[in-house]
Parts: structure tokens; sequence; C-alpha cells
């Protein structure tokens, strides 16, 4: 099976990676893996946050025109 560019280069940089390990504790390997990354990116948190939050200002500000007419 031949290999796409994008699949030729994702396996240079795993090899990179895993050579980077050789030779090394695996205490020290692991202490890399210790950052967190968080599975939502902040673009959808915004999303999220707007369609939550949005609609609850959206609702009193409906609710404050109201009263006043």
């Amino acid at each position: 099976m031949v290999q796409t560019p994008a699949q030729r280069r994702a396996n240079e940089k795993f090899a990179k990676r895993e050579e980077a390990k050789r030779g090394k504790p695996e205490s020290a390997i692991k202490s890399q893996k210790a950052k967190f990354k968080s599975p939502i990116t902040p673009l959808w948190l915004a999303l999220l946050g707007f369609v939550v939050f949005g609609g609850l200002i959206f609702e009193l500000i409906r609710l404050i025109f109201r009263a006043y007419y």
C-alpha cells in the first residue's frame, strides 16, 4: 500500500518522538505525558456558552422591554 504524504509526515513525526524516548527511564517519559489537553476547543466552548447564556440574556432583554410597553 502506498503512503499518502500526510501519512508519511505523521509516521516521521511518530518515529522522531519514539526515538527521543530511547534510553530514558520510564519516569522521565511519563512526566511528558502529564500535560493536560482539553478535549473541547475554546471555539466550541464559546459557542456552547453563547447558546446557553445568550438565550438567557435575550430572554431577560425581552422581559425587560415587555414590562415597559
